[in-house]
């Protein structure tokens, strides 16, 4: 299992289109990948379970995969986090 505790940067959270470029760059990897905001989960690869966590520019999530290319989705997923251009 890999994890990172990431900042969220985009002004808009994780809603809208950045959730949808979060969502787009977890289904390419085969991974189960979720991600946790004040002890919440929520399955990366849904865009309605990652709005529901509700995390806006400034929080703190952590971002967890198990799976053959774990490291390479969290490391992908914390650049669409930490990236303002989304």
């Amino acid at each position: 299992m890999v994890e990172r505790e990431v900042t969220v940067v985009p002004e808009a959270g994780l809603h809208a289109r950045p959730a949808a470029k979060f969502v787009s760059t977890a289904k390419q990897f085969v991974s189960d990948i979720v991600v946790v905001k004040d002890g919440r989960e929520a399955n990366a690869k849904s865009p309605l379970k990652l709005m529901t966590l509700g995390a806006k520019k400034g929080d703190r999530v952590v971002i967890r995969a198990e799976g053959e290319d774990a490291e390479e989705a969290v490391e992908a997923l914390v650049r669409v986090v930490t990236s303002e251009e989304v």
